[in-house]
């Protein structure tokens, strides 16, 4: 309890950071940086070194409360063919823009609802891609699936177009939940889904999970992760439900009375986590948990463990390439998002030009803090040795954070010499830990809260 109280006592449950999916965030994005960099930045890619691929499919037949990602809602297929239209036209704006050679070590198609999209549509974006984009020989390609949305025919394109990962969004099972969310998923239906995915071939799975729902047990919580567990997927993330109604409008649908206190948020998290770890998982940063073996656990082990808008990745390619609506694109100068609203979108791809509308231009310095938070993100610790052998001497400009938050932070963290490790009992404040790094933070917090 003693622990409890100090997690308290230092912000934990009242504190609003960021997920350092970025750094800098794209709170902190400006219209100063768009298409120029974006077509700079895309001339000058090495065509020897591979690049992901993001694609993002806005649409959904419904709405979930919970969710803030830019998405629309449609009932008819019209939008969505005219939207891989335009995803086509910018498709052809990048086959006139890039290096020839340059192949996609990674494809994601995320949203929104990238299975609304019918088997034709399927194979007609999957096949524009590749005519752009060429398969490296380390080639993935994962999707996002809503398993109300998805039937076998559409798993059987995806999986002839080569997807190598589904990744299926629970969040939870009970059904007080999911009616306090909009989103009714019965248990029979995902599984259906599951097995269609295993019977086309697909043998990478991740289910995304949610705590901190309204009227989320703990109770409730297990049971979901029991059900969970019998697809036996080989990641599961287990995000903090971020409860921002003035950032996305129909978290106002959502009966704030039911959402868990602090401390129930702080026990469903503590519970899930243990519960993953007691299925033989291996927890990955923050939030994210993988079977041995897996790319993600191998990652982990061998160094090479990541974090992008994804969440926690295996991927190593330095450039990401957003295609869509409100898509970020990571270069090694900065970043560049696509116009969020579909409609400006479109009209800046269709008058012949990119869509990058707002981004970010990195510095020296923003790149330095960008990996000490990514090191931290990713490992629980941050060593100015190895941080300089990547990044050159200006790594020994951090010493004195590192001193103020073994200051701040207590036997929360270890600092010896040049190296920090936050404890097993301090990973809670992993995130506000990492903010220690962070020059940019708005004037008006907009984050969610750390816990």
């Amino acid at each position: 309890m003693k622990n409890i109280e100090d997690l308290r006592a230092l912000g934990l449950f009242e504190t609003r950071v960021p997920r350092y999916t970025s750094y800098p965030t794209a709170a902190v994005f400006t219209p100063q940086t768009g298409a120029t960099l974006q077509q700079e930045a895309l001339r000058n890619l090495d065509p020897e070194v591979p690049v992901s691929v993001y694609i993002h499919i806005p649409f959904c037949e419904r709405l979930c409360w919970f969710c803030a990602c830019h998405t629309q809602g449609t009932k008819t297929l019209g939008p969505v063919e005219s939207y891989v239209e335009t995803l086509e036209a910018e498709l052809a704006l990048l086959r006139l823009t890039l290096p020839e050679g340059v192949r996609m070590g990674r494809l994601h198609w995320g949203g929104g609802t990238p299975t609304i999209l019918p088997p034709p549509l399927i194979h007609r974006l999957a096949r524009a891609i590749r005519a752009v984009f060429p398969p490296h020989d380390t080639f993935e390609f994962s999707v996002e699936i809503d398993p109300t949305m998805v039937d076998r025919a559409k798993i059987d394109a995806l999986a002839e177009e080569g997807m190598t990962r589904a990744s299926i969004g629970i969040q939870d099972f009970d059904t007080e939940v999911q009616a306090a969310i909009g989103r009714i998923q019965p248990f029979d239906i995902t599984r259906a889904c599951v097995e269609d995915l295993r019977a086309a071939g697909i043998t990478s799975l991740n289910t995304d999970l949610v705590y901190g729902l309204p009227h989320q047990t703990t109770e409730r919580i297990v049971d979901t992760i029991a059900k969970v567990r019998s697809f036996a997927p080989d990641r599961v993330a287990l995000f903090g439900y971020a409860h921002v109604p003035w950032v996305s409008k129909r978290q106002k649908l959502i009966d704030e009375e039911a959402l868990p206190d602090d401390m129930a948020r702080y026990t469903l998290a503590t519970l899930a986590s243990a519960a993953l770890l007691d299925a033989g998982m291996t927890a990955i940063g923050i939030d994210h948990f993988a079977r041995p073996g897996d790319a993600l656990d191998t990652a982990l082990r061998t160094g090479r463990l990541r974090r992008n808008f994804q969440g926690y990745t295996a991927d190593t390619c330095e450039t990401l390439i957003g295609l869509g609506a409100s898509s970020i694109s990571r270069f090694p100068a900065g970043y560049v998002q696509n116009a969020p609203a579909t409609p400006g979108y479109a009209k800046r791809i269709h008058a012949g030009t990119f869509a990058g509308s707002r981004g970010y231009e990195l510095t020296d310095e923003d790149a330095l803090r960008a990996r000490a938070i990514e090191l931290l993100m990713c490992y629980f610790r941050l060593d100015l040795d190895e941080l300089q052998s990547q990044c050159g001497p200006r790594a020994r400009l951090l010493a004195p954070i590192l001193s103020g938050i073994a200051a701040k932070y207590g036997d929360f963290v270890h600092l010896a010499g040049q190296r920090l490790e936050i404890s097993p009992k301090g990973r809670p404040l992993t995130r506000m830990i990492a903010a220690e790094f962070d020059q940019h933070v708005p004037d008006r917090l907009t984050y969610s809260c750390a816990s």
